[in-house]
């Protein structure tokens, strides 16, 4: 089975909609959070667990998993699937955004970027190639194309030339691919704050005709208003028959303000990074589980939440946990955060159906 997306549902009062994507290992209801994963694991997490979260597509990364284990080991195990014994949709990130926040390791050329390694100091060399290389093998059903992410204080012109770097290397990638009907190769519009730059690299990418399309380097430092902006540019440019993705980015207002803009994926490292740091997500509410207001609070995080940690353990249990630094505490909180933004994406996804979005999530769309 190959990719296809359809279009189910769209709102009247907005570019807000829901659809399928359809790929080689299962379909992606959108619009949907993607946990992060990348190591190859959602940390903490299980992949039981993450079936009962109802995470449909994860994450990993081609920068990491290159150095560790490599890509050749997970090649010989069967594939990331096999590896890391999901049975679900996976993309990977190219590596691109990892490589350039290692600013004072790297060295860009038109080649590529050549950077010390963070592990063992060796030098590493990743071309648009190699990174689709990584990822072929690597076996994940979306795979991302290789860019040139610059800094949110970047120039006009330092953006422009890391605009039209990435759309040559995206060329480059789309050589490189070797598995084009198992995995399918997204492109990534750049272009900073600049939006007559996002409207070039836009029609740049969708004419090669790619199965799917991202808005990168919307998470590197732009305050919220400019990321609404540039996605509320932008994604009604993509293609309508085709995923539109939007990189890095997981909070509740963003994820709104992107859905009323025509996104259909998101994924963040915010659940598990939270969940590591005593903090639960609750109905749009952060909750510090170290605060002693919890130690006697009996109740769980959310009465109307189907997750384990909600259907078994208080407050009080956590605080407990998170306050002794009980591994569990933060296992079940990232398993929680993990199931709400889950949850809340899938609530979105009804309310465009019931064409009703603008009326249950017009709260988060006040400024937009």
């Amino acid at each position: 089975m190959g990719f296809s997306f359809q279009c189910q549902a769209s709102c009247s009062k907005s570019h807000a909609r829901a659809g399928v994507f359809h790929t080689p290992h299962g379909i992606v209801e959108t619009p949907r959070f993607m946990p992060v994963g990348t190591l190859a694991t959602i940390k903490g997490i299980t992949p039981k667990q993450l079936a009962s979260a109802s995470a449909q597509m994860i994450l990993a990364n081609t920068y990491h998993l290159h150095l560790q284990p490599g890509e050749d080991i997970i090649r010989d195990a069967g594939g990331l699937h096999s590896f890391m014994a999901w049975d679900n949709p996976i993309l990977t990130d190219s590596g691109g955004f990892q490589v350039f926040s290692l600013s004072e390791l790297r060295k860009i050329s038109e080649e590529g970027v050549t950077f010390r390694s963070p592990r063992d100091g060796r030098i590493i060399e990743i071309t648009p190639e190699k990174s689709i290389q990584i990822q072929n093998a690597l076996g994940a059903d979306v795979i991302m194309a290789f860019d040139e992410c610059p800094p949110s204080d970047a120039s006009k012109e330092e953006v422009a030339a890391a605009t039209a770097r990435t759309y040559r290397w995206l060329t480059r990638c789309v050589e490189a691919h070797q598995r084009p009907s198992e995995q399918a190769l997204f492109g990534i519009v750049q272009g900073g704050i600049h939006l007559n730059l996002r409207s070039q690299a836009v029609a740049d990418l969708i004419a090669l005709d790619l199965p799917g399309y991202a808005i990168g380097g919307v998470s590197v430092g732009e305050a919220p208003e400019l990321i609404n902006a540039i996605v509320r540019h932008t994604a009604p440019l993509l293609p309508a028959n085709k995923p539109r993705y939007l990189m890095g980015v997981g909070t509740y207002k963003e994820m709104v303000q992107a859905i009323a803009s025509g996104i259909d994926l998101f994924d963040c490292v915010i659940p598990t990074r939270f969940g590591r740091h005593g903090t639960a997500l609750v109905q749009g509410e952060r909750i510090n589980l170290k605060n002693a207001q919890y130690k006697r609070d009996y109740e769980p995080l959310d009465t109307t939440c189907p997750c384990y940690c909600c259907q078994n353990f208080s407050r009080a249990y956590l605080n407990h946990l998170v306050r002794s630094r009980e591994m569990l505490g933060y296992i079940l909180l990232s398993l929680h955060n993990i199931t709400e933004l889950i949850r809340f994406t899938q609530q979105i996804r009804q309310a465009i159906f019931n064409d009703t979005f603008t009326r249950d999530f017009g709260s988060w769309l006040v400024d937009a």
